[in-house]
């Protein structure tokens, strides 16, 4: 990363990448394939489909996204899913509830007691593995690491999965959900902590592809803290997921 590049995030960003709301049935098709080819062909979490798309019946209600390359010709890169509630049983439990229903503190929230038009559950990030290149990125679907950061010498940033989650919360913004729900590696919180997000455990860990815990993010809360250099790269995610989320006026 050059120094330029270091001090505005959201060039750096365009310079390199895309992303875009799967508001088209191409698009998701795209989506649904990075899926296959990273959950089924590469890592062997799902089966192999015959068709190479990943679905499952969350997708019925859900938002996704989907990152590119930014030269041309353009490629995939990954994307990340929304769960939303279920509009036709609001009280279906999203993925997490399910994996994580013996342990869940619900005294610190309890996703069932909260309005579920605010709420959803980021999942399925998914990254090809041409861009999952370094030691120990292999068997993971996105990897976000201490040393993606550099250092004040030389200094990195994690475009690839710090885009997909600020596409999630764009997503999510545009849709008036407040708390949204991840199952990730205990990790994250000290990494989401360099950005300015803050993102709490709400439960113990679960068995999930390695170990996971529950957490949450509240949305309106990542726009406000994010750091002064994250939020170039915010404010091009939202305009570009804006610009094409054709399903919210």
């Amino acid at each position: 990363m050059s120094i330029l590049e270091a001090f505005n995030l959201g060039q750096g960003f365009k310079k390199y990448f895309s992303i875009e709301a799967a508001s088209s049935d191409s698009v998701r098709d795209e989506v649904f394939r990075v899926r296959h080819e990273v959950y089924c062909e590469e890592l062997g979490f799902e089966p192999v489909r015959p068709d190479r798309r990943e679905t499952d019946d969350y997708d019925a209600h859900s938002i996704h996204c989907l990152l590119r390359t930014s030269t041309e010709p353009s490629h995939p890169v990954g994307c990340a899913r929304l769960v939303l509630a279920n509009s036709h049983d609001p009280a279906a439990p999203l993925p997490f509830e399910r994996t994580c229903a013996a342990t869940l503190d619900r005294s610190i929230i309890d996703p069932a007691k909260i309005p579920r038009e605010k709420i959803a559950e980021v999942s399925r990030l998914a990254v090809r593995s041409h861009f999952r290149r370094r030691k120990g990125e292999k068997q993971a679907a996105v990897v976000l690491q201490d040393e993606d950061f550099g250092s004040a010498e030389q200094p990195r940033f994690p475009y690839i999965p710090i885009g997909l989650y600020l596409g999630a919360v764009a997503m999510a913004k545009r849709r008036g959900i407040e708390t949204l729900f991840v199952l990730t590696e205990p990790r994250l919180q000290s990494h989401f902590a360099k950005l300015g997000v803050k993102i709490q455990q709400i439960g113990g860990p679960v068995e999930h592809r390695g170990i996971r815990v529950p957490s949450m993010m509240d949305v309106n809360g990542i726009i406000k803290g994010l750091r002064f250099l994250v939020k170039p790269v915010w404010n091009v995610v939202q305009d570009e997921i804006s610009a094409s989320d054709n399903e919210v006026s």
